[in-house]
């Protein structure tokens, strides 16, 4: 792909070492050295570096990293990580604006150039994942294979920790990732307004595309980039890769199946479904890989390798002469890859770069009728005259129980492992100056004199500072909601156990909150907001229809799941399977909680239900389950907020 990481010659924890992926045919990567320091960052792209690198905290949970932006940087790529200088660089020929007009701190203004926010955001995602460095010495196409497994991998971490991410990663892989399958145009892309750095990539570093953004129609609407001269020949080892860095994007969530059905089929073509299968396998173990195990990556790599036939402890193969794409015509697999770029573009329903900026204005009102509309819900759903009990609806409580002995024991670990994972330690900052107050280092102190000797202005700072605070921790807000329709009986009675041990849990964190609603017919409370039952409410799921929108509404308003400064939690008891305009309307109230910061979990029986975008599914082979997948995502959520 474009993207890449410059690996460091050892490993560094924390930031580690990604991936530097080169053509199909290419030899083996050629290391690329630290990049000198840039002099040409200057004017309004200093600006937007600056911008880019505070917007870059909230991206990796990380304070130590530095964004550069302008035209040039990136290596040759479209953006790169340097793990040893704690360092995204991006090119900013990929802009395609004026940087004086883009404001990274308003959200709503990354729409006009989605493709540069998504590099930005994988480039986040090998900062904050890729804790792992290639050994010295390491076998070439086995390195290859596990940097390419890299890139779904950190993916995927990315959108289980920031689901609402998903949409640019997206748009990252349209127009520049699958770019990689191409020669670029013969025009060059327009350079973006502004001066030139006088820094470049150096000679020999891996270059990707040039022209890794979609071509663009006059008007300015995006269209799918031209797949002209292919370099995927049709190789078992060209195959693998494009499984690689496509269809795990599949099973990582960042892409569809439908839009990949293409690429999938030539694939099997070629590889055959016993191997692709094998290699499915491999990708998905490397999902579920940790950030910093070099040694299972690298064993993926040379496993990758032997599936494919390729010798491992040698460079990637080129492709035979006489095979199709070898020479350059178009191969099956080029153009499947060409197919799959076209059903990517035709569905990332990104606004195309340039429009103007969504109107301020008209994007408050339509925050604050949300809003209204939450809390009209909370108000029907919560006020004393609809409870769960009532009178009114089918959609009802069937009886209370007092919980069990193993119910309390679970709501007192659900606790612990709440506050343990609320828990902030001090942060130590450190900082240097030329005065005191501070601890005087002799070394500092030398150099300092050293320079005065030699007659120039000191630069040197002998004292060092050192400060330590407490974080706060953040408070909790956790909404259920549970499908009551009849395909959802056996979750019934394991997800009201989950509510009481999650609303009991929640009584023993400080400022946590939670609530729980069932939806059918109509919606209907079981656990109120800030209220730590003693007795257990358990429902049936008998309705016909569901009120989804409703529900998510009011535990919106209710557990306030859109308002900033909490880690936040939706968790979705259903099969998806909703009626009339309910999954265009509720997809919007998920859209809208993502981008938000919310998290949402979709708990199902089965793996044909319809997740909505922007949660995060699981599918509960047993029932009983349920609270534990709760209260894991619940802790999660507090952990990156």
């Amino acid at each position: 792909m474009a993207t890449h990481v410059i690996p460091t010659p050892a490993p560094a924890a924390p930031s580690g070492a990604g991936t530097a992926t080169t053509a199909p045919s290419s030899p083996a990567p050629v290391p690329v050295p630290a990049p000198a320091p840039v002099t040409g960052l200057g004017g309004e792209w200093l600006r937007l570096s600056a911008a880019f690198t505070d917007a870059v905290t909230d991206l990796t949970d990380r304070e130590d990293l530095t964004v550069q932006c302008a035209p040039g940087l990136g290596q040759g790529a479209p953006g790169c990580f340097v793990p040893s200088l704690a360092t995204i660089e991006l090119d900013g020929r990929h802009l395609r604006l004026d940087p004086a007009t883009c404001d990274p701190s308003w959200p709503a203004d990354r729409d006009r150039y989605p493709a540069m926010w998504g590099v930005l955001t994988h480039e986040a995602a090998h900062a904050t994942h890729t804790r792992w460095a290639v050994p010295d010495g390491a076998p070439a196409a086995a390195a290859d294979a596990a940097m390419a497994l890299e890139e779904s991998r950190i993916e995927a971490a990315q959108v289980r920790r920031r689901p609402a991410d998903r949409r640019w990663l997206r748009a990252s892989a349209t127009s520049l990732i699958l770019d990689d399958f191409t020669t670029p145009p013969t025009t060059p892309p327009a350079p973006a307004t502004g001066p030139a750095p006088s820094g470049s990539a150096p000679t020999g570093a891996p270059t990707g595309t040039s022209a890794g953004a979609p071509a663009t129609a006059p008007t300015g609407a995006p269209t799918a980039p031209p797949v002209t001269t292919p370099h995927a020949a049709m190789t078992p080892w060209n195959a693998g890769r494009a499984a690689a860095l496509i269809l795990a994007r599949t099973d990582a969530g960042i892409l569809e199946p439908a839009e990949t059905r293409p690429l999938a089929e030539a694939v099997l073509n070629v590889l055959g479904p016993s191997r692709l299968s094998a290699l499915a396998a491999l990708w998905h173990r490397a999902h579920a890989t940790a950030d910093d195990d070099a040694e299972a990556m690298m064993d993926l790599g040379r496993r990758w390798c032997r599936i494919l036939d390729v010798n491992p402890d040698r460079p990637a193969p080129p492709p035979p002469p006489g095979t199709p794409g070898a020479s350059g015509d178009p191969s099956p697999l080029a153009e499947a890859i060409g197919a799959t770029v076209v059903a990517v573009h035709a569905t990332a329903a990104m606004p195309a770069p340039g429009s103007p900026a969504p109107d301020p204005t008209d994007k408050r009102r339509q925050e604050r009728d949300a809003r209204e509309a939450a809390d009209d819900a909370a108000r029907r759903v919560f006020g004393a005259s609809t409870d769960a009990t009532g009178p009114r609806g089918g959609t009802r409580a069937t009886w209370t129980r007092p919980p069990r002995p193993g119910e309390q024991a679970a709501a007192r670990r659900l606790a612990r492992r709440l506050r343990a994972a609320a828990h902030r330690g001090r942060v130590t900052t450190t900082r240097t100056s030329p005065t005191p107050p501070g601890r005087l280092s002799m070394r500092g102190a030398l150099a300092a004199d050293a320079q005065r000797a030699a007659g120039t202005v000191p630069t040197a700072e002998p004292f060092t500072q050192t400060t330590r605070r407490h974080v706060p921790a953040p408070p909790l807000r956790i909404g259920i909601a549970c499908d009551v329709s009849g395909s959802m009986k056996a979750l019934a009675r394991p997800v009201a156990s989950a509510a009481w041990i999650m609303a009991r849990a929640a009584g023993h964190v400080p400022d946590a909150v939670a609530a729980t609603v069932i939806f059918g017919s109509t919606v209907r409370p079981i656990v109120h907001p800030g209220h730590a039952p003693n007795a257990v409410t358990d429902f049936a799921a008998n309705d016909s229809r569901e009120d989804f929108v409703q529900a998510v509404d009011a535990l919106d308003s209710a557990v306030e799941l859109t308002r900033p400064g909490a880690a936040r939690l939706l968790v979705i008891v259903s099969d998806g399977k909703f009626k009339k305009d309910q999954p265009k309307d509720g997809q919007k109230r998920l859209d809208r909680l993502t981008a938000s910061g919310c998290a949402v979990l979709w708990l199902a029986l089965t793996d044909d239900a319809r997740v909505m975008n922007g949660a995060h599914p699981i599918t509960l082979t047993d029932p009983a389950a349920a609270a534990d997948a709760i209260g894991t995502a619940a802790a999660r959520a507090l952990r990156n907020a």
